[in-house]
């Protein structure tokens, strides 16, 4: 996938889209194929995954960025037509990149999950892959931008690696029901910041509360364990960004006049479909474990983070002060 209008691959991005749209279709595939877009949602994984199993041509080598950003945005044209640079740039161990390994394992084991039981043979080999990278970006850990510099003005990880070693674990352990992966999520969860970032956002480059809340589902399924104490941290961390999304935290976030999730001026919309999808996957873990979410004065049920996050959506569907759609194509 190309970046927004330019006709940069740039992979750290593209490789939490991918991510993403894997968990929507194993949380959601079943409404998906009811509407007739199941096909299309695979699809459009695929079409992700494809590109990343070409850009790991061996275990310890991966391409993260193909096409340079500050020659590509001088020139607006076709990606038919290109005619900038088509540079490609690798990671490997003498130039480390454990965020951007670390998120391109998250998606392949997520689409792995996503290709098991229509395409089994495509699933092993997405699981084979993500298990190698997952391997390569803990062994040799460093900030993937410190590697390929020229994704610093555009994608600069602020975060570090630290989030997605740990999002790619629990994504490989909810592939593999591997101990091994679950192992490390217990044995990693403080010194990785799993049990201690509070967050009140989450994105392509901080994925801190997604991986709190996989790891709170763990949790609430009753099979954490003998990590059941540390995983007890990633949930109190993931109930943090769902109170505040909902008004009911210590440290809650804004909204706009009109009630929409408000992180920053540039490309915000990011941050409420990111949100509401947390909240959406929340609401349901909460529904099946047969508990409220709580805060300091009180608790809120399911539904009532559900209808929040349905807000959301219908505020970017046209349900707003303008009556102005927000989606486009």
């Amino acid at each position: 996938y190309y970046d927004a209008g330019d006709n940069v691959k740039f992979g750290l991005p593209m490789a939490f889209t991918v991510t993403m749209m894997s968990w929507s279709i194993v949380e959601y595939g079943r409404q998906m194929a009811a509407s007739g877009e199941l096909g299309h949602a695979m699809d459009a994984v695929k079409w992700g995954t494809d590109y990343l199993l070409k850009a790991h041509p061996s275990p310890n080598v991966f391409y993260g960025e193909v096409g340079d950003g500050n020659t590509d945005h001088y020139c607006w044209q076709r990606p038919e037509d290109m005619t900038t640079p088509r540079q490609a740039y690798k990671i490997d161990p003498n130039n480390p990149e454990s965020d951007l390994a670390g998120e391109s394992a998250a998606a392949m084991a997520a689409a792995s999950i996503v290709f098991h039981r229509y395409n089994p043979s495509y699933a092993r080999k997405l699981l084979a892959h993500a298990q190698q990278l997952f391997g390569f970006a803990d062994k040799y850990r460093g900030k993937y931008d410190s590697s390929i510099t020229v994704a610093q003005k555009y994608y600069r990880s602020i975060s570090g690696y630290a989030d997605e070693l740990l999002w790619a674990a629990a994504w490989l352990y909810k592939a593999t029901d591997s101990e091994y992966y679950l192992s490390y999520l217990g044995r990693n969860g403080v010194a990785l910041g799993g049990t201690g970032w509070a967050m009140t956002e989450f994105g392509w480059d901080v994925k801190y509360a997604g991986v709190q809340t996989l790891v709170a589902k763990i949790l609430m399924g009753g099979k954490a364990s003998h990590h059941a104490p540390v995983f007890q941290g990633y949930q109190q961390k993931a109930e943090f960004f769902m109170c505040s999304c909902l008004g009911k935290g210590t440290r809650n976030v804004r909204k706009t006049p009109g009630g929409l999730i408000f992180r920053q001026r540039w490309n915000n919309m990011q941050f409420v479909t990111s949100a509401s999808f947390l909240l959406t996957v929340y609401s349901d873990y909460l529904t099946t474990a047969r508990r409220n979410l709580n805060y300091a004065s009180g608790s809120v049920s399911p539904s009532q983070i559900l209808s929040l996050a349905k807000s959301q959506v219908d505020y970017i569907l046209g349900d707003n002060p303008r009556a102005m759609r927000y989606m486009v194509g």
